[in-house]
Parts: structure tokens; sequence; C-alpha cells
């Protein structure tokens, strides 16, 4: 198959596209950075070079696909996140209905039930919404759970302050994901013949936020790392001092609330339709570790 996905060489899209080469298919990456062409290539796939903000390039990029991976790219700048994250997949939405594609997996987010009051994923709820209303495309809904790989951002904290921590409780229970699980899911997705609407949970393993202390303070040789809940001022000042916007450090936060609330999780609690990630957070410690 001819398929095409957006993403560039991101943790999820890069082993994506390598999956996809190895069964033999033909990929186009979308990337925004010119730089990436060259690594692009050596991957064995076509460099689609330009911004998911022009719908005109999108639909070129997308024309003769016979499938499309979408996924919104990180924006720390903006000053509306949950608008930007609406406005991309309203642009691949126009892309994918000119460019007559008859078959989408999107990445979406654990909690895109929710239409507001949980930051950036509420803006994915309403990329679901609008390509749910695509007719005649088999869409397929991919909702991972938190990425592993955030808790790298952590590390500086372990090594320095002897702890690690967010703004919800050191008994909330996080639904996680290996971005490569996701990988895997999404290559699977797409090589399959699905039809209709439709939406799985990629979800690798769950604990609580003193179980994920507990496994990465292992791993590092603080066996008692704790766990420590932040205020949200705290967790919005440290982003923008980061360089984030102030509009994407509070939906940060405000993302941290529906975790601490657990209302992330509500309906995936609830969903029989839930792809189990191979790599435990366990495995993940190491790289943790090496990071360390």
């Amino acid at each position: 198959m001819k398929i095409t996905i957006t993403g560039s060489l991101g943790n999820i899209s890069k082993p994506l596209a390598q999956k996809l080469i190895a069964a033999g298919h033909q990929v186009t990456i979308v990337s925004s950075n010119a730089d990436k062409a060259t690594a692009i290539e050596a991957l064995g796939a076509t460099p689609a070079i330009g911004s998911v903000e022009d719908v005109d390039f999108l639909t070129r990029a997308f024309t003769g696909a016979d499938a499309v991976y979408t996924m919104v790219p990180p924006n720390m700048v903006t000053n509306a996140w949950k608008k930007y994250i609406a406005g991309i997949g309203h642009n691949y939405a126009i892309a994918i209905k000119n460019a007559g594609i008859k078959r989408v997996v999107n990445l979406s987010s654990i909690g895109g039930h929710l239409a507001e009051g949980a930051g950036p994923i509420s803006g994915m709820h309403f990329v679901e919404e609008e390509f749910n209303e695509l007719e005649g495309v088999a869409v397929r809904h991919l909702r991972p759970g938190f990425f592993y790989t955030n808790f790298l951002h952590n590390v500086d904290m372990a090594k320095n302050l002897g702890i690690i921590g967010a703004n919800y409780k050191p008994d909330s229970v996080i639904s996680m994901v290996y971005p490569n699980d996701i990988a895997d899911a999404a290559a699977d997705a797409l090589q399959s013949d699905f039809t209709g609407k439709s939406l799985y949970y990629v979800i690798s393993s769950v604990h609580t936020s003193t179980e994920v202390a507990a496994i990465l303070g292992a791993a590092i040789g603080k066996p008692n790392l704790p766990w420590v809940e932040f205020k949200d001022a705290d967790v919005v000042a440290a982003m923008e001092q980061n360089g984030a916007s102030h509009d994407v450090a509070v939906n940060y936060a405000e993302m941290g609330s529906v975790i601490k609330s657990e209302k992330i999780n509500e309906d995936y609690n609830k969903s029989a339709n839930v792809i189990k990630g191979k790599t435990s957070f366990e495995a993940f410690a190491k790289d943790f570790a090496k990071a360390f």
C-alpha cells in the first residue's frame, strides 16, 4: 500500500514508518523540517516537507495514499492550545476529503471523551468529532495512555531534588503507554481492513503515582524516591520557565487535574476496545536510569 504518515520522525512516527517499510509498503512522511528529508529518505520513505497548517500541502501529501496516519504535532508556544489542536484536525479533515482518502488512523488520547476541562486532550476530542463526520471514510482513533517517555522530563528533578511529582496525588491511577507500543497498534490498524468509525485504547501498564516513583527510584538507586504533589500554580510557573506559553502551561496543569480526579480513565475503564502494549514500566525504567 501507499501510506502517508504525519509526525515527522517522532517517537511514534519513526518506528511506525520502519514497521510499514519493513512490511513492503510505500511510505511518505510529512515533516515541517527540511533538515529531516535526508533521514527520512535513509529510512526508505519519501519526505513531504511542509506545514500542517497548509491545507493545500496536506492535500498533495495525502493524494494517492491508500491510508493516512494523523497526529497533531506539539506546539509549546501557541497562545490558544486547544484551538490550535482542533484547527490542525480541521486541516487534516479537509485534506482527507479533498484527497479522497478512505482509511485513516488518528492518534488521539485517553480522556478523549472529555470535551472540556482536560487541557490539550479536550482539543483532541474535537478532532475525533470532526473526523467522525467524514462521510465514506473509515476512521480508527487510537487513544493511548500517558507516555512513559514524559517522565524523562523529570530526570533532573530526581537527580537534583531527590523527588518526582506533578499536580496530581500520590495515589492517582495513571494509565500509561510506551510510544513504540502505539506504533505497533497504528501499524496493525493501517494494514487492516477496518470499516466505519471506531476507537481503541492503547495501554501498556497501569500504576499509581507512588508506584511510578518506586519503580523509577529502584532503577536509579533511590528506592525511597517520593512522589510529591505540586500546586497548579507551580506547574504553570515551571512550564513557563522552560519556554512554554502561558496558555500551554495552564492547559498542561488542567490536564494534570483530570489525572488527579481520574476522570481521564472513566471511559477507558468501561471500554472493551483495549490494545495491550507489550512494554512494562519496569522495562522503561531502564531507559530512565540511562538518562539519569
